[in-house]
């Protein structure tokens, strides 16, 4: 345990820092769910909206350095494909 003030602090911030990128890791997964339900129920509107969530979601967390930015691109281009090829199958 730290003895310092400021240490305490940086312990404090730490953690909060990490259950902030926890949320959004965990939201970008349910948000492909999401994506990946809609495109099983081939509703183009649904999938739209979806995709646009997710990315507006993965880039946020790339910026704010909760996901590295290859991994935000692999993730993006994942969403992308999944929603392209509901387009293409139909």
């Amino acid at each position: 345990m730290p003895n310092i003030q400021q240490q305490k602090k940086r312990v404090r911030i730490a953690a909060e820092e990490r259950l902030e990128n926890l949320r959004y890791r965990s939201t970008i997964k349910t948000l492909t769910k999401r994506l990946a339900a809609a495109v099983e129920e081939d509703d183009e509107a649904a999938i739209a909206a979806a995709h646009r969530s997710l990315e507006h979601l993965i880039d946020r967390a790339v910026a704010r350095g909760a996901l590295h930015r290859n991994a935000g691109a692999r993730k993006k281009s994942q969403a992308a494909r999944l929603a392209s090829g509901a387009r293409t199958a139909a």
